[in-house]
């Protein structure tokens, strides 16, 4: 029922419907009601252009990650076995690209070459072409040749250099600027792809001024965003979230309009990369950064392959297919195994 109390002009209505009636103005200017890309009047202007958005798109599985006990999630991979049955089974699935973390005896993130050698060699057997993303942060005495190691001994095809200093959640993570531009070098040395690890968007500065500006890290760039943890770039509403992630995003196209891949972090997690899907970006997906399927629920993730296949699925829906292990090979430059 209407509101008998408006204030419309009543008498208004009923002059300009006496004189004008009910007919819709409907005309047809040209051969077509309506021209999708333009006008009729200048055949040829395209106003409605495709978007700039890859048809082909990175997932990268990250399947354990630093950060996750059983006690938060328990079906968090923490063993030898169980990461590498995690990644076989993604990689079984499609997966092109895979991110590796070991854990420890005490199931902390570890540099133990023999653990990685378990977990790698016979993912490498049976998955030759599938590019091997590590993450090795050297923040233990020792680590630093650990991880020197693992790189000279050609375990990985890329890892992060994290540009950071925060509070990601209770942990304090903040490499020195000196081992921030030795690790690049060394990384580089050993013909290892870098990617430039951003969790806010200080860290993209930080980017640039260690590594780009003074001429250190060679181009084609590869940014891999980690927002959504307590601590990290907020993402705390689907607001705050795409905020964050423009905001990241238009940073870094200031510096370079390079890859950049979004990771499923925190309470963002599935929402966060199908919007990264949207904006042409990759995606990081997986159990290292978030332990939640959906940012309106509890339900929690129980395996890495449901990551990646269901948002194989949306990049598909979307007009996007992903990279074989194979093409990402070429796409990065990386030599074939």
């Amino acid at each position: 029922m209407s509101n008998q109390s408006n204030k419309i002009d009543w008498a208004l209505v009923h002059e300009m419907s006496a004189q004008y009636g009910h007919i819709v103005p409907n005309m047809r200017f040209g051969k077509e009601n309506v021209v999708p890309s333009g006008t009729n009047f200048a055949p040829g202007i395209d106003m409605t252009p495709k978007w700039a958005i890859p048809e082909k798109v990175v997932i990268n599985t990250t399947v354990t990650g630093g950060f996750f006990s059983k006690n938060i999630n328990p079906q968090q991979p923490i063993t030898t076995q169980e990461i590498y049955e995690s990644l076989r089974a993604s990689c079984q699935a499609g997966a092109p690209m895979v991110h590796v973390h070991v854990r420890d005896a005490q199931g902390f993130n570890g540099l133990d070459m023999d653990l990685y050698h378990q977990v790698l060699d016979p993912l490498r057997e049976e998955f030759p072409d599938v590019v091997v993303d590590g993450c090795v942060v050297s923040y233990k005495e020792g680590y630093w040749d650990r991880m020197v190691e693992i790189l000279k001994a050609g375990l990985l095809d890329t890892t992060p250099i994290n540009t950071t200093a925060n509070y990601a959640s209770d942990r304090l993570f903040a490499p020195y600027p000196h081992h921030i531009i030795e690790k690049c070098e060394l990384v580089q040395t050993y013909n290892v792809h870098p990617q430039l690890a951003i969790f806010t968007d200080g860290d993209v500065d930080n980017a640039y001024r260690y590594l780009i500006a003074p001429g250190l890290l060679e181009a084609p760039y590869t940014w891999c965003v980690v927002p959504g943890l307590p601590g990290c770039s907020p993402t705390s509403s689907p607001e705050v979230m795409i905020e964050s992630v423009m905001h990241i995003v238009h940073r870094i196209r200031e510096i370079s309009d390079q890859r950049i891949m979004i990771c499923s972090g925190g309470r963002g997690s599935s929402y966060m990369v199908t919007l990264a899907l949207l904006l042409g970006l990759d995606i990081r997906v997986g159990m290292e950064d978030t332990i939640w399927k959906w940012p309106h629920k509890d339900e929690l993730i129980q395996t890495n392959v449901e990551c990646f296949e269901s948002m194989r699925t949306i990049a598909h829906l979307l007009g996007r297919e992903v990279y074989t292990a194979q093409e990402l090979r070429t796409e990065l430059g990386l030599k074939a195994r």
